[in-house]
């Protein structure tokens, strides 16, 4: 039991660890600090940075709200024409239902870990578990470090890679003048990598250094 359970805390640390950091980025904090990094390129036909301040909490508030599709359907610039075209909504009913099974398998997966805690701690297997913790924590790191690396080599491959597995056919691509590019350049997502791979790297670092039975001891 130990051994399965050894194996299990392994698999679910950075399992919760990077979706622990999708979730983090899935705010408008995070697009509001993205928006004003050095050097993100402006919108080339003319969107401000207050109508882009504006327009992209929308889109992520339809990720985690029970709307149709018609809360973005319903969203107009200022001059009265649709925010999105029909393939744009298309794309983004298809995203929010991925994000929605994103954050029921980070909800399962964090509770099951926290009963696992809480059965280590009742059969008295809190030094067990805690250096299971630390198995994962390090499994992230090396996980989270191999993907950085690929990043780094060749983040158009990663992306398309990403779309290719999670959405059918070429329902994810879209003109330069789309809402969606302008809103979201390809500039954003590289970020977004980026962040998800550091946020991550930092859970796993931190499990792998405090979580160790061995250094409770000092």
């Amino acid at each position: 039991m130990k051994r399965t359970l050894s194996i299990l805390v392994s698999l679910l640390v950075p399992v919760v660890l990077l979706l622990t950091s999708v979730r983090l980025l899935l705010t408008p904090i995070f697009v509001t600090i993205e928006y004003h990094t050095p050097g993100f390129p402006e919108d080339p036909y003319g969107m401000t940075q207050e109508q882009r301040l504006r327009y992209a909490p929308l889109a992520l508030e339809y990720l985690l709200n029970d709307e149709d599709i018609g809360f973005l359907a319903e969203q107009r610039f200022e001059d009265g024409t649709p925010l999105y075209n029909e393939r744009e909504l298309g794309h983004m009913d298809d995203v929010k239902a991925l994000a929605q099974t994103v954050l029921k398998v980070w909800q399962l997966s964090t509770a099951l870990l926290v009963g696992i805690a809480a059965a280590a701690w009742h059969f008295d297997l809190w030094s067990e578990f805690r250096l299971w913790l630390s198995r994962g924590g390090q499994f992230t790191v090396i996980l989270i470090l191999a993907l950085l690396v690929f990043v780094g080599l060749s983040f158009d491959a990663l992306f398309t890679g990403f779309h290719r597995i999670f959405f059918e056919g070429d329902t994810w691509l879209f003109l330069f003048s789309d809402t969606l590019i302008r809103l979201f350049p390809l500039r954003f997502w590289q970020d977004v990598f980026i962040a998800l791979g550091l946020l991550s790297l930092a859970g796993g670092g931190a499990l792998w250094r405090f979580a160790s039975p061995k250094r409770a001891k000092k």
